[in-house]
């Protein structure tokens, strides 16, 4: 097994989907993440897994349990399991970030272009117990 090796901070900034799965382990998961100005990832709760959060670019929101923590550049956030949250971009320009789920949350490799696109395919790609090596 190789692992993952990379430039994260690059990989974040340079990424233009909304979701793009990098790695995909047994246990944990790495994605990048960029919304748009006014976007949100959508409240959620993933009761069998924790999430951590790390904001390369842009000015955000991230709500646990009804509280709002504001977020920027270098910030991290972890959301524990059974916790309804949410990532929302207040600012102007891109809310670059990436996350990794504890265990996985989507299958292997996925891309979604758009928010849209991932509410339109969700359930079809969540994770299948694949990894990426």
């Amino acid at each position: 097994m190789k692992g993952y090796c990379d430039n994260i901070e690059r990989r974040t900034v340079e990424n233009d989907n909304f979701r793009q799965v990098l790695y995909t382990g047994e246990h944990l998961q790495l994605v990048v993440m960029t919304l748009p100005p006014g976007c949100d990832i959508g409240e959620e709760v993933h009761d069998d897994r924790d999430q951590f959060f790390r904001f390369e670019e842009g000015k955000g929101v991230v709500d646990i349990d009804g509280v709002e923590n504001p977020v920027e550049d270098d910030f991290a956030v972890i959301v524990p399991a059974g916790a309804r949250h949410n990532v929302r971009n207040t600012g102007s320009e891109p809310l670059r970030l990436y996350t990794v789920y504890g265990p996985p949350e989507h299958m292997d490799g996925v891309v979604h272009a758009t928010k849209a696109d991932a509410e339109a395919r969700h359930h079809d790609e969540e994770w299948d117990g694949g990894t990426t090596e």
